[in-house]
């Protein structure tokens, strides 16, 4: 008996190595399955719900569960749940007296990462009020797009963002606009000061009725995204969507043990739904960073016991350029979310920092597919699983890079990619997956709507980027699509930067594209431009890039061409483009590169081209 029991217990050992060996990442399929299907069922549960539960409810709960917990880590100083809450209550009775607020007005953030922004954020959802999250780095004209696509009507800013809101001033002030600083004073007409309301006003919790009639399909957000309109798109963001990107540190095995370092900015729906409001959902502790440092991460990391980060390739990239340091491995991060990690950045910051969990992500703010890679090979940014799709159904389609555009079948559908073909992402439309669209602008929303893709009639979000499946299900990010690229972190619109280039004086038309450059991720931004004359105006194209462009979307090099390439659409070519990048020795136009330090676009010589790639020359 003892015998067969051996042999029985050998060849169920010889079983399950076999089976390990057939599938190696069965074990990871069955516990994401398994943590998706029940985030599927609390979803369902909040949708169905008699009264609509949100994550001001969550942070509520919490906030009765363990109102001393710390919440926030911030420059030395730590907000419980309990702090943070009272915070935003007075945040709340300001607004109303100040702003006369009320439940559906949506309010513009124009903050910088601190933890006002967390209980603005917060007293604004206990007003029943949706926040836009406007990006720090805008100004001019980009700032009042992005302002009035979301119908706002108040808007608040950091106080040492004053000086940019004092450029759009006059237009805010015709238009109505009550402008608050979050400061105790402020002396310039037209803008109030918010902070000494603030610390004026009671912090009694605030009635749920001022939000009574807030649902799950309801505006809860207003999240920017740039794309081929040229000017930043307000993706609407229900509080539906709030709950599924705040799910993701769920997903990836996070407890409420755990502390979570946030070093993106919370205008960014990494910082903010995924980061911020999923730390709500766990009931966790965040440190709060203003910007990111690479030399003050792993010293943070220790100081506060983190135990998950957050990241995008800029960042991995910039901790494995730092000096190494015999402690490098001294620290206590199991899990690594966020998303851009290139192959060989990721292989390097395992080989140096540990064997810290990466969990790379593939998603977009008004998108309605996503992924992540839960095991861990390293490159994926997903993988396909049958629970997965059926919930969020997408196929990825054939696509023509030339003519940019779906390849068709005799039948006017689409066709389907087979395994290691790159292909168009696209994800269906339905009551479980929708794509609610951009705010006041019907005809982009409209753009991001493909149909009849699998069949006549059916209609698809179209993302923009082109994947990749491999054999063993594994999906590979491979590039963008069209007019869009991305660098340090942001998207890149090339219209929008083309408009700016053509006010300069000497520039009659620009083809805005972004380029590799070895060692960085994303694409850096260029322009092929025609001349009005002969001569090209460097210091005024640069004086022009400077006053309207963020620094991540100024063109770092110019290419003079005697004319542009057009398809027979009329649309201009990129590809060549691109694939020529900006070397001089293989490029007969004349090239320039924006240097910073003469203030001036300067001709791109063999010296400097050298010295860009040896990282001589910080980009």
């Amino acid at each position: 008996m003892y015998i067969w029991f051996t042999v029985l217990a050998g060849l169920a050992l010889l079983s399950l190595s076999f089976i390990r060996t057939l599938f190696p990442y069965l074990g990871d399929d069955y516990a994401y399955i398994l943590r998706s299907i029940k985030l599927g069922i609390r979803l369902t549960k909040y949708k169905k719900g008699k009264q609509f539960y949100s994550v001001l409810d969550c942070f509520l709960d919490a906030v009765k569960s363990h109102p001393n917990k710390i919440f926030v880590h911030f420059e030395g100083r730590e907000y419980t749940y309990g702090e943070v809450d009272k915070q935003s209550n007075k945040v709340a009775r300001a607004l109303q007296t100040e702003a006369r607020l009320k439940e559906g007005d949506a309010v513009a953030l124009f903050l910088v990462n601190e933890p006002s922004f967390i209980w603005t954020w917060l007293g604004l959802a206990k007003l029943g009020c949706p926040a836009a999250l406007l990006n720090v780095n805008i100004r001019s004209k980009s700032l009042l797009h992005c302002f009035s696509c979301c119908g706002a009507k108040v808007i608040i800013a950091s106080e040492e963002l004053q000086g940019a809101v004092e450029e759009v001033l006059p237009t805010l002030t015709e238009q109505g606009i009550s402008v608050f600083l979050l400061s105790e004073a402020c002396s310039t007409p037209g803008i109030n000061s918010l902070s000494d309301k603030i610390s004026h006003a009671s912090d009694q919790p605030m009635s749920r009725d001022l939000r009574a009639n807030v649902t799950i399909k309801s505006t809860a957000l207003y999240i920017y995204t740039s794309g081929t309109t040229g000017l930043p798109k307000a993706a609407v963001v229900t509080h539906e969507r709030v709950w599924a990107a705040s799910f993701v540190q769920a997903a990836c095995g996070i407890t409420s043990e755990d502390i979570f370092y946030i070093n993106l900015p919370l205008y960014h729906s990494a910082g903010f739904l995924i980061g911020m409001v999923g730390a709500i959902d766990r009931g966790i502790t965040i440190v709060l960073k203003r910007k990111f440092s690479a030399s003050q991460f792993w010293d943070d990391c220790r100081k506060y016991n983190v135990t998950v980060m957050q990241y995008i390739g800029e960042t991995m990239r910039y901790l494995c350029n730092t000096p190494r340091k015999d402690n490098e491995r001294n620290h206590g991060v199991k899990v690594a979310i966020g998303n851009g990690a290139r192959t060989d950045i990721w292989t390097e910051f395992l080989d140096r920092f540990g064997e810290i969990k990466v969990r790379e992500l593939y998603a977009a703010t008004e998108g309605n597919i996503g992924f992540i890679n839960y095991t861990p090979k390293i490159g994926a940014v997903g993988r396909v699983n049958f629970v997965h799709r059926f919930f969020f159904p997408y196929t990825l389609i054939k696509f023509d890079i030339e003519k940019e555009e779906p390849v068709r079948n005799s039948e006017g559908l689409c066709i389907e990619a087979i395994a290691g073909e790159t292909g168009l992402m696209v994800g269906r439309i339905t009551q479980r997956s929708p794509f609610v669209g951009y705010a006041g602008n019907h005809q982009q929303t409209e753009k991001k709507r493909l149909r009849d893709v699998r069949k006549k009639g059916d209609l698809y979000f179209n993302t923009g980027d082109l994947l990749r499946f491999d054999e063993m299900n594994f999906v590979y990010f491979m590039d963008r699509v069209g007019d869009t690229f991305r660098w340090k972190g942001e998207n890149v619109a090339t219209s929008e930067v083309a408009d700016i280039l053509t006010l300069a004086n000497s520039i009659l038309e620009a083809n805005v594209y972004g380029v590799k450059v070895e060692g960085h991720e994303g694409r850096i931004g260029m322009a092929a431009v025609t001349l009005k004359e002969e001569d090209f105006d460097c210091l005024h194209a640069y004086k022009q890039v400077v006053n309207y462009l963020p620094a991540y979307a100024r063109p770092r090099f110019i290419r003079i061409q005697p004319c542009l390439e057009m398809t027979g659409t009329f649309k201009m070519k990129k590809v060549k483009l691109v694939e020529e990048g900006f070397d001089p020795a293989h490029i007969e136009d004349p090239l320039y590169f924006l240097d910073s330090e003469k203030k001036s676009y300067v001709p791109l010589t063999e010296e400097i081209y050298r010295a860009i790639g040896a990282r001589e020359i910080k980009l």
